[in-house]
């Protein structure tokens, strides 16, 4: 009895050292997300559990984060392995331009996700009925490291409303929502992809107004910057908004380091694609989320493991999007 009782022990302590070693082995990776009140979450946590299934010896987690901006600086750092972020954003910051100016981002796309839709909401007895009318206001631009707070930075200047022309809040959606319920702000801003739950809690207690981009508007914000396009939230995407709003977009686009091993990066974005009824369970905007849309929408290269899977899928890959360093 004692050998069969040191048998077990030793097996025991053997099966305990083989589990802690596979432990050991998985490769976690971090997906930068956003705040909880937009798309950013949710669908990161989508992408941890296709990888976390089915991507072997990897362990994913979804993090909270103050979004695009933050999540450029936490993959440059190495910080997150993946991160979800706007498109002008990822352009800026690959290139080395605005806030990133002389600092060039160790960034690669991974894959293009969905458009996120600049929304302007105020509630209808504000008096906002115009962006000009935002002067003198109390607005949120955005959570500070936001996308939609830098993407804030450059369309209100270009059509005319600098942000010394009214009281700056930076907010989380969340925040922003709460702000516009209590009467702390007058107006706030989104970039997101519709419908997006806080809004649609905020149309659920309140009238909510969401204010049109004029056609010299959208031209003004189109011309200067490339990446930008016009875009229409349709009537009835939120309560209470029975009306076309005309308005600008911008892609979203996955990001990972530029260190990151090829074949690593190949099994991530081929999981992505053979299980993305995981992402439209958690957003219906997910069906953007196809291999051809990496190269008709990605505003920077690609990692050499998403080449290597776009060229498998027979999908030519134009320069531009190739690796340059």
């Amino acid at each position: 009895m004692r050998r069969l009782g040191l048998f077990l022990a030793v097996f025991a302590m053997i099966l305990g050292i083989a589990t802690v070693d596979a432990q050991a082995r998985k490769r976690f990776i971090s997906i930068g997300t956003g705040g909880t009140g937009g798309v950013y979450y949710p669908y990161g946590g989508a992408l941890a559990e296709i990888w976390t299934r089915y991507v072997k010896d990897v362990y994913a987690v979804a993090e909270v984060t103050g979004a695009s901006v933050e999540n450029v600086k936490l993959v440059n750092r190495g910080e997150s392995e993946v991160a979800e972020v706007m498109g002008d954003v990822a352009y800026e910051a690959y290139y080395g331009l605005g806030r990133f100016k002389g600092k060039r981002q160790k960034i690669y796309a991974l894959f293009v996700m969905y458009p996120n839709v600049y929304h302007v909401v105020t509630l209808k007895n504000s008096g906002i009925k115009k962006l000009q009318d935002l002067k003198g206001k109390r607005v949120s631009v955005g959570a500070p490291g936001s996308g939609t707070e830098y993407m804030s930075s450059l369309v209100l200047p270009t059509v005319g409303v600098p942000y010394e022309s009214f009281k700056v809040y930076r907010l989380s959606f969340v925040e922003t929502a709460n702000a516009l319920k209590d009467g702390t702000i007058d107006a706030g801003v989104w970039c997101v992809g519709p419908p997006t739950s806080s809004i649609m809690d905020l149309a659920t207690t309140h009238h909510i107004y969401i204010v049109p981009f004029s056609d010299e508007e959208v031209k003004k914000v189109t011309s200067k910057y490339k990446y930008y396009s016009r875009a229409i939230i349709p009537a009835g995407t939120y309560k209470g908004v029975d009306y076309d709003v005309q308005t600008v977009s911008v892609w979203n686009v996955a990001i990972v380091n530029k260190d990151l091993p090829e074949d690593l990066v190949y099994q991530l974005v081929k999981a992505v694609f053979e299980h993305q009824d995981y992402l439209l369970k958690v957003y219906p905007g997910a069906k953007y989320t196809v291999p051809e849309n990496i190269v008709k929408y990605s505003p920077i290269p690609l990692h050499p493991g998403v080449v290597k899977y776009l060229r498998e899928k027979g999908i030519e890959v134009p320069e531009r999007l190739l690796p340059k360093d």
